[in-house]
């Protein structure tokens, strides 16, 4: 049988609405399909039931995926076809952005590979020219460009546009109508009509969807917002903000990246399944994307595994990325990226403004978080003042002046013993005002007047924390520390400590606390690295105790390609917590 092909329906806007800005309205465009009905046979007429019962399947429920998925399923019920499918076309309205089937199993998906993308062959013919179609045999059609090994016979094909508020949204094919028999008027009639009311119940689940997307874009601000201001420390704030693009985007990994100081990007955040070997990498500022980033402006790539602007070593593993500036009040503080995996669907215009949009918020959120954290740390600089000034005036001044009066009191004393228990409660006060005064030390100390070694930098954390603990923690190092740990590990590894020292204050009720950095040991891999132990007497961790900051720990070493474990602490029995933390040097 030769092809037929016919007219789309009349537009329901009526004579003279050619490039009219209104959308058609559901209730009339349903009509009309329905009255072009009318007059025809009586086989049709006995099939409206169907079709009213096909009408109301496809127009339940808002979800988008499921709608798709009723409407091929619906279609090929009623047109009687073994196969049926929806072709979304692109954005670019040059081929199709997905590709929804019904009656290919998973198997015979296997055997076929990549769906149609819908450039070339009949699919292609109907994005270009979106008319009904009927053929009796597809395969002899001139468009016809062949079937991939493994793909199952067509012949009878039926093919029908699908309109979404006046504008064509996809195509609904049907092929291999059972029995062997070819798609009749009738079957084209029923599915033009059910091809209308699928456009209305497409548009109302795209609406849906899009207030939904925006609802999680807004959720996920307000998420980010909150917690960047409820105090989290710079490394944590942007581990923060890497995670929810990542899971808002839903792509395979949310990335933050800071100038650095060469002039290019560094990689200082990472959320991913497999975030090893991601973290520290740096964009060279010669990189074409650099610049576009630094001055502001969005990056957006099609498969950052081809594209010749991205030139690091990672950029192999992903495929659609988006690259924000993170930029408040015309100043750039970094870029957030949110790349997905090889071969999965690029990101849409809604989904690029939406991103947009959430990095200026992250940016915000960050400078504000910035600015009320410089504003405790001056509240905290003074109180330590404060503090240093009360131990040194009248602490160690009254130490002082005991001590004086139980060296008198040993002179005066003529028992051997009596003088003997003096003496030794002399030396120990001797020994606490020492231990003041360096705790006095630590109060009084900068962060600009923090050294760069590692192992200073380890000490004075110590000390910072000797504090509110109580007592002053032991420390142990093994091997060249200061030499052999980089800087990026190294800024890790004091992050952990701070992390371990504060759950040991808040948790572990602890009286004895060691830590201990080794700089000798190999990792599974068999890599150099360091790790840091931290060990309590204190009462453990409980079975239902929160464990976010052992998970803290746990995703830092990772991201370095590392790991975080816990186990028994330094008191009897195994009382207490060890925590244990390597990375790559």
């Amino acid at each position: 049988m030769a092809a037929t092909a016919e007219p789309p329906p009349p537009d329901p806007r009526g004579p003279g609405s050619e490039g009219a800005s209104a959308a058609p309205d559901p209730l009339d465009a349903a009509t009309e399909a329905t009255r072009s009905l009318q007059g025809l046979s009586s086989e049709l007429t006995a099939r409206v039931p169907q079709l009213l019962e096909a009408m109301r399947t496809v127009g339940a429920g808002l979800d988008l995926h499921i709608t798709l998925d009723r409407i091929v399923e619906t279609a090929a019920e009623l047109a009687d076809a073994r196969y049926a499918a929806i072709g979304i076309i692109d954005d670019a309205r040059e081929g199709l952005s997905d590709f929804v089937t019904y009656g290919v199993n998973g198997a015979a998906h296997e055997r076929i590979g990549a769906l149609p993308d819908g450039h070339k062959g009949l699919l292609g013919a109907l994005i270009h020219d979106p008319k009904p179609l009927r053929l009796g045999d597809l395969t002899k059609d001139p468009r016809s460009a062949g079937f991939p090994a493994g793909h199952p016979p067509m012949r009878t094909f039926l093919g029908v546009p699908i309109r979404v508020q006046g504008e064509i949204f996809g195509n609904l094919y049907l092929t291999e109508k059972r029995g062997g028999a070819e798609f009749s008027e009738e079957d084209l009639h029923m599915v033009r009509v059910l091809a209308t009311e699928a456009g209305i119940a497409i548009g109302n689940a795209r609406v849906h969807a899009a207030t939904r997307q925006r609802e999680r874009w807004i959720d996920g601000s307000v998420a980010v917002t909150t917690e960047l201001l409820a105090g989290s420390d710079v490394d944590d704030a942007l581990a923060v903000v890497a995670e929810q693009a990542r899971k808002l985007a839903d792509s395979a990994a949310g990335i933050v990246l800071l100038p650095d100081e060469e002039g290019g990007l560094e990689i200082v955040a990472v959320s991913a399944e497999d975030p090893a070997g991601i973290m520290g990498t740096q964009i060279p500022p010669d990189s074409p994307v650099v610049e576009q980033l630094l001055a502001g402006e969005p990056v957006f790539v099609h498969d950052s595994a081809t594209d010749p602007r991205m030139v690091t070593d990672i950029a192999a593993r992903f495929g659609p990325s988006m690259m924000l500036p993170l930029k408040s009040g015309g100043r750039v503080l970094g870029t957030l990226a949110t790349p997905r995996a090889r071969g999965a669907r690029p990101f849409t215009g809604a989904e690029r403004t939406l991103a947009t949009q959430f990095a200026a918020q992250a940016a915000l959120a960050l400078v504000l978080a910035d600015a009320q954290r410089d504003r405790e740390r001056l509240a905290v600089y003074e109180d330590r003042d404060r503090i240093a000034r009360d131990l040194h005036d009248l602490v160690i001044q009254r130490l002082f002046a005991t001590g004086m009066i139980l060296e008198s009191a040993q002179r005066r004393s003529v028992v051997p013993e009596v003088a003997q228990g003096v003496g030794k409660a002399v030396d120990e006060l001797d020994v606490t005002i020492q231990e003041i005064r360096t705790a006095i030390f630590a109060l009084q100390q900068g962060p600009a007047e923090a050294p760069s070694g590692l192992r200073t930098r380890v000490l004075r954390e110590i000390g910072t924390a000797a504090v509110p603990l109580g007592f002053q923690p032991s420390a142990g190092f093994i091997g060249p520390v200061d030499s052999r740990v980089g800087e990026l590990t190294g800024k890790n590894l004091i992050a952990a400590l701070r992390e371990a020292l504060s759950n040991a204050f808040r948790h572990a009720q602890a009286s004895r606390i060691e830590v201990v950095v080794d700089a000798t040991i190999r990792l599974p891999d068999g890599a150099d690295g360091v790790r840091l132990t931290v060990a309590d007497d204190g009462i453990g961790i409980s079975d239902g105790g929160r464990r976010s900051g052992l998970k803290n720990l746990a995703k830092r070493a990772e991201s370095l390609g590392g790991s975080s474990s816990y186990g028994p602490g330094l008191g009897a029995d195994g009382t207490g917590t060890m925590v244990r933390w390597e990375a790559p040097l």
